[in-house]
């Protein structure tokens, strides 16, 4: 809290006195963050219950399942990347010590987990030049080795107990992908910039030992980056190329009803129960009534289901 109340205040000085060090959002962001700070503080609250403010936002990114549906950026060169299947985390290097680390949350504000990356990712690094507050964003991995390597990870950043996170630690690694702002004009270069700071990062080399669910082409030079712009929910300069999971068939056992907690009333599917991509699926959701007719189901047919998102049960189909 010293060191983001110690930048604040000078840059509170450098803007009256007609030298900026940020603009103005971004002075705004770290202000807000500290109101939180304080009020966490005096409060006695757990940092898991309060949501803390990104430096920078973090986006999630376009799905293009064919390369007909990828975005076109014409002559301009991109990376080409592992997209890595774990937690997204974002850091927060203050002159060049980690003041906070949160988790991604809606992209705008996260839960504070500094305590569990600090046994993850270097405490100290040295900063670019003339930035003095660094947003390192990355993904907390584990080796796919272990059944459900991503609930791993996420899981173990949940965790309560800090000793029960230290035991997990050894088959866990933070991959750093982005850096703001950025330290120089070229994504490559920036990653460099990371690899010296003592970080892993997307493109250093073949990750075959943490699970993946596609790649990421990203534009490499970072000014026509921020000029094809954002959408709310993505960069127009990156997107992912994902494979459409593949379906497993089962058999339609039952359909019950649920009320939700907004009260609202859905069907779901009771499946024979079956293995996708290392998690046993015996229910899905079926949204709706007209999704039950629309896709002609009846107890005892055979049914195409996948994992939405790898995540989500859901049925996609009849099979006859």
């Amino acid at each position: 809290m010293k060191n983001l109340e110690a930048l604040i205040n000078r840059a509170r000085i450098a803007y009256y006195n007609g030298k900026p060090l940020m603009s103005d959002e971004l002075y705004d962001r770290m202000e807000a963050q500290l109101g939180t700070l304080n009020d966490v503080v005096g409060a006695k609250q757990d940092p898991r219950s309060v949501r803390w403010t990104h430096a920078f936002p973090m986006y999630s990114l376009q799905k293009a399942y064919t390369m007909e549906d990828r975005p076109d950026y014409g002559q301009e060169p991109v990376v080409v990347t592992p997209k890595l299947d774990g937690a997204a985390v974002a850091l927060q290097y203050i002159y060049g010590t980690l003041s906070c680390a949160l988790t991604r949350g809606d992209g705008k504000e996260g839960i504070d987990i500094t305590e569990k990356m600090r046994q993850l990712v270097p405490r100290h690094l040295l900063p670019a030049k003339g930035k003095h507050i660094l947003q390192i964003t990355g993904e907390v991995v584990a080796d796919k080795s272990i059944e459900n390597s991503r609930n791993y990870a996420a899981g173990a950043l949940n965790l309560k107990n800090i000793d029960e996170f230290k035991e997990r630690v050894g088959n866990m690694e933070f991959i750093a992908y982005s850096v703001q702002p950025y330290p120089t004009n070229d994504y490559i270069e920036d990653m460099n910039f990371l690899n010296h700071c003592g970080f892993e990062t997307a493109i250093d080399s073949n990750y075959s030992m943490f699970p993946q669910d596609g790649d990421v082409w990203r534009v490499i030079n970072n000014k026509a980056f921020e000029e094809l712009g954002y959408t709310s929910h993505h960069p127009r300069g990156a997107f992912a190329k994902k494979t459409k999971p593949a379906g497993v068939v089962t058999k339609l056992l039952d359909v019950v009803w649920q009320v939700g907690k907004s009260g609202n009333v859905s069907p779901v599917a009771v499946l024979e129960p079956v293995d996708i991509n290392g998690a046993t699926v015996s229910r899905a959701t079926l949204h709706n009534i007209a999704i039950i007719e629309g896709l002609g189901l009846e107890i005892g047919c055979s049914v195409e289901v996948i994992r939405a998102g790898e995540i989500i049960p859901q049925v996609i189909g009849r099979v006859d």
